[in-house]
């Protein structure tokens, strides 16, 4: 099911004329092929099934809500495209939703996706994958967690690049995955088995600086023709981020994502790949703490639309 229903409010400094403008007024009712594009997986499916604390259904709003207010440093027009709401089947939901990322990816230059557990990552790389035959697709994960989990028997918010790798070895194509800010502590030996027999690059929470990050990152780059990057909220300290599943007793810094995302703006060029689509998983309001986990998202967000703008 999808849906449109969320108003777009905030502030607005009409005295400062359009350099005063803010993302709500930035949004869009119709698409333009300049727009970026927004798009919200409203499921907590796969956290319910992983064994997780719920509500991360309710994520994609608390993520507009948040971007809002904040300052408009483009000029680029917002295209909101609603929801796909899953009630009951995370396997159509996913299905739904990566049809729209195919839609979206092939009539605007960037596209968010609003989570919603991490089981939105399934769904983002199908669409990537439909929208972009026969390239080769690199994912970099942001994430406490490997989330290579096995189905047991259903799918969760913790097999989604599992089921991307099996994806890959099924259809003769490199598993290009790179995982930021694992927590050993959080992440069974079995995971960190599968991990290595699947040649999945990785910096464990306590490693990460911005060296070692690029030097992960850069073969990678020089090998893929897409580029999915997927933020998972849960990666950062739970003082900052208490509105996921399972907050992080260390986590990593958000100023770190953040030199990372200009960063990856910045070498599209030099790497010769494409980067047309982030989302950010995990947002659950019913745990969060003054709307700062939704902050951080919205942030995030805010980060990505601005190094793309410079860096097209």
């Amino acid at each position: 099911m999808s849906d449109k229903s969320f108003h777009w409010a905030g502030r607005v400094d009409s005295e400062d004329g359009a350099k005063g403008a803010r993302w709500h007024q930035r949004v869009t009712q119709l698409p333009t092929a300049s727009s970026l594009a927004l798009c919200g997986f409203c499921c907590d499916l796969g956290v319910q099934a992983n064994k997780g604390r719920v509500g991360a259904k309710e994520g994609p709003n608390a993520i507009r809500k948040a971007m809002g207010n904040l300052a408009s440093h483009t000029d680029y027009p917002l295209f909101d495209s609603g929801d796909i709401i899953a009630d009951d089947n995370l396997d159509l939901a996913q299905e739904q939703y990566g049809e729209k990322i195919t839609a979206l990816l092939k009539a605007h230059p960037f596209v968010f996706g609003l989570g919603g557990g991490h089981e939105i990552a399934w769904g983002s790389y199908q669409g990537l994958a439909k929208a972009a035959p026969d390239k080769t697709i690199g994912i970099i994960n942001i994430d406490a967690h490997f989330d290579l989990r096995k189905p047991s028997p259903d799918t969760s918010s913790g097999t989604p690049f599992r089921q991307i790798a099996e994806h890959c070895n099924e259809t003769n194509q490199t598993f290009h995955y790179a995982c930021i800010g694992v927590s050993e502590a959080s992440n069974t030996v079995a995971l960190f088995d599968y991990a290595r027999e699947n040649n999945v690059k990785y910096l464990l929470d306590y490693q990460c600086n911005f060296e070692d990050v690029i030097a992960l990152l850069t073969p990678i780059l020089s090998s893929i023709d897409e580029l999915y990057l997927t933020i998972c909220l849960d990666a950062f300290p739970a003082y900052m981020a208490p509105g996921v599943s399972a907050p992080s007793a260390l986590g990593i810094e958000p100023n770190l994502i953040i030199k990372l995302i200009h960063w990856l703006a910045e070498s599209q060029h030099s790497h010769s790949f494409h980067w047309r689509l982030a989302d950010v998983a995990e947002m659950n309001p019913r745990f969060d703490i003054n709307d700062c986990t939704a902050k951080l998202a919205a942030r995030l967000i805010f980060e990505i639309a601005n190094a793309k703008s410079r860096h097209t």
